[in-house]
């Protein structure tokens, strides 16, 4: 009996020969390196043909590979404009907030204000690097977060557009001596140890943003940890550590915890918006159309002075400009 191809695995034989290395084929994926390497056997053993020459020093196309790549990347391209084609624009989507009361979650009660009309369903997911997955495969719609920090660049099926640069804060213990203050400066930092949630690995892209910010105020990471979700499970854990946590200055409030801006240098946290390229779903439109009206109301594009951005969006945007990192 004839044997469909598995169109996922195509995808990844594409990211591999564009790639020619399984590991950052695997990171841009967003998919562990072993799933990669078994679902390209698959294909192979179904087509009948090696497509890659795997040594310990590098990786090639053999021929075959070769004559599959152009057809695997129009056979891609053509799903895409059949899925896409049959979506009405005011087809219901579905739309990655993180979690209640931040950016992302204020984008996407502007647009359900703006547009009642349109079905706009948010899922709370960890993070971006969670989310890229479930973009790619057509389980989500929209996601929000920082695109810098992922480990590498977003999937070429995908579009960014930064949104906002918000200012960060530590969640401290109502005991902690800096909850005192009504700002914590960075100079107050060194040497204290900070919770940036390392170990979560739904959100490299925080993750990333932590590291770079202790070492700048040259304080301390704490050690990888479970995850808390949730306000009662983020109390318990406050309580139970006793650690600053870096958090959003929108994030909700905690019981036994009070949220204290960040100062001299002020973090920010590059929000984007990402979707399929060139989607022109009417969701889509009114979230992009919300993120640019709150940012020109609020300024939500203009940097503080005194600020601080990690990297690559510090030296992307050292014009001045947040539109070009988007």
């Amino acid at each position: 009996m004839f044997e469909d191809l598995d169109l996922q695995a195509v995808r990844y034989f594409v990211a591999v020969a564009e790639e020619l290395h399984f590991t950052r084929a695997a990171t841009r994926l967003f998919v562990a390196e072993q799933a990669l390497s078994r679902s390209i056997g698959r294909l192979e053993r179904r087509l009948g043909v090696p497509l890659f020459v795997r040594t310990t020093r590098r990786v090639t196309l053999t021929r075959e590979g070769e004559a599959l790549l152009t057809s695997a990347r129009e056979l891609i391209a053509l799903n895409d404009r059949i899925v896409q084609g049959f979506r009405t624009p005011d087809q219901p989507i579905v739309v990655d907030v993180i979690d209640e009361g931040l950016t992302s979650w204020r984008i996407l009660e502007t647009a359900r204000a703006a547009r009642p009309e349109l079905e706009l369903t948010a899922r709370h997911g960890g993070g971006l690097g969670g989310a890229i997955r479930s973009l790619l495969v057509g389980e989500l719609d929209v996601a929000f977060g920082r695109v810098g920090g992922l480990g590498s660049p977003i999937p070429i099926e995908l579009q960014a557009r930064t949104v906002r640069l918000e200012p960060l804060g530590l969640l401290l213990p109502t005991g902690h001596p800096l909850a005192a203050h009504k700002t914590v400066p960075g100079a107050a930092l060194a040497d204290q140890e900070i919770d940036i949630s390392e170990g979560n690995i739904w959100a490299p892209e925080w993750v990333d943003l932590g590291r770079q910010f202790v070492e700048r105020v040259a304080a301390r990471a704490q050690p990888p940890h479970a995850t808390a979700e949730g306000r009662e499970e983020t109390a318990r854990h406050l309580a139970r550590e006793g650690l600053p946590i870096l958090t959003h200055l929108e994030a909700a409030p905690v019981d036994g915890g009070m949220i204290r801006p960040l100062v001299a240098p002020r973090p920010l946290y590059p929000w984007s918006i990402v979707h399929r390229r060139a989607s022109r779903l009417a969701g889509i439109v009114a979230l992009n159309d919300a993120a640019t009206a709150l940012a020109g109301s609020e300024g939500w594009l203009d940097r503080p002075s005194r600020s601080w951005l990690p990297e690559p969006e510090a030296t992307q945007l050292r014009d001045g400009s947040p539109r070009a990192g988007a």
